[in-house]
């Protein structure tokens, strides 16, 4: 195939990816983001296992392994600290072949856009609509200026501005029915053991704590609230302290301890699958194309996912990219949207949409040994495009 011109809007997680796939494979990128500084949304970010096989697979697991956490196993405990069970992720790991990642934003960005090439790479404008033909597509950007490709990946994010345009129709976010506030903290035993994923679950609600390298815990905190409940960052400590009074002292201890300056508070979204993320030439991608909810971990290691499998269908349809796109679309829709609807219902079981099925989660995490757990993730990481 020959070298494509392509633009990718969105230099999140899934555009740096998609330009470091493509330009790997020989093909032009122009990136463009809207925002005027790159600040990632959100503390950390879990990388599982098929997302790290993607950023091992495009030269970058070094890079990762190197500042990430070290997760080796995994609890929960009830609101009041009694452990409701502990096991190993070392099982896990063995059976596919690759430990999880769990590590900051900034610094996944960081590696992202050094490999990507910050020369490609151009801040500060939104790309505002596209009109395409039969051989090519221009896309007019807020600045006034436009550009011409031979395709544009929409990588713009939950909010995304290109959605509707490859969807056909307005596709509305859908609120999941919960807050989460998210940061970081210094890695201390006296909040988790340093190698643990740790979890309190208890009145529908849900604290983590999680190693995510360099010495800190990603710490995140889920409420049930209604949509547009009052945001104000210097009450976040007593808000939380409020929505968790009287849980484990680890969960006071942090309290305690975030820096409300540097916590976000998320209200979380998805959308409903979509039947297509291909119009013509351009494509969604990420967020854009999947937007889901965080409680299977697995928004960015699908925009990962999206990036290689859309380099390799591009290098199997050499001369044909109508063929490429929909061998992309195959391989995406059926796959991302499982995702985005398991994620929707693991939240609504750990966030109490139904109470009765939440209090019943909540005794089988009694009894049990990890294998159910492990199970789940296992099937969502080896049903990705490298197993």
């Amino acid at each position: 195939m020959r070298p494509l011109e392509i633009i990718i809007v969105g230099a999140g997680i899934g555009g740096l990816t998609a330009a470091i796939a493509l330009q790997q494979q020989g093909h032009r990128i122009q990136l463009f983001d809207r925002v005027p500084e790159l600040t990632p949304a959100g503390s950390a970010i879990s990388v599982w296992s098929n997302g790290v096989k993607v950023l091992k697979a495009l030269g970058l697991g070094d890079a990762m392994a190197a500042v990430s956490g070290d997760m080796r196993t995994m609890s929960y405990s009830d609101r009041d600290g009694h452990l409701l069970t502990r096991f190993s992720l070392e099982p896990l790991y063995i059976e596919v072949n690759q430990p999880a990642c769990p590590i900051a934003r900034t610094t996944l960005q960081r590696i992202l856009l050094e490999a990507a090439g910050e020369h490609n790479l151009t801040l500060g404008v939104s790309c505002e609509s596209a009109i395409q033909t039969e051989h090519g597509v221009t896309a007019y950007f807020s600045d006034g200026s436009q550009r011409e490709a031979d395709l544009l990946i929409a990588a713009d994010g939950t909010h995304s501005r290109l959605r509707n345009l490859v969807a056909r129709q307005d596709i509305p976010r859908h609120y999941c029915g919960y807050v989460n506030w998210n940061g970081r903290v210094p890695a201390t035993p006296d909040l988790a053991p340093l190698t643990e994923w740790a979890q309190f679950v208890g009145d529908h609600k849900r604290v983590s704590l999680m190693p995510m390298g360099n010495d800190q815990f990603y710490f995140f905190f889920d409420v049930p609230l209604p949509t547009g409940t009052p945001n104000e960052r210097t009450l976040y400590r007593e808000e939380l302290a409020k929505h968790f009074q009287g849980w484990a002292l680890p969960v006071q201890r942090l309290i305690e301890r975030l820096d409300p300056a540097t916590v976000a508070r998320v209200e979380i979204h998805d959308i409903e699958p979509l039947e297509s993320l291909v119009n013509g030439r351009i494509v969604l991608l990420g967020d854009s194309a999947h937007a889901m909810a965080p409680d299977l971990g697995q928004g960015g290691c699908q925009a990962m996912e999206d990036a290689w499998v859309l380099m390799n269908c591009l290098a199997q349809h050499e001369d044909d990219l109508a063929a490429a796109l929909r061998a992309y679309d195959i391989a995406r829709v059926e796959r991302a949207g499982t995702i985005v609807t398991r994620a929707r219902k693991r939240a609504e079981t750990t966030h109490g949409h139904d109470p009765v099925a939440t209090q019943a989660w909540y005794r089988e995490l009694t009894h049990e040994t990890g294998e159910g757990i492990m199970a789940g993730i296992s099937k969502t990481i080896l049903g990705g495009p490298l197993g």
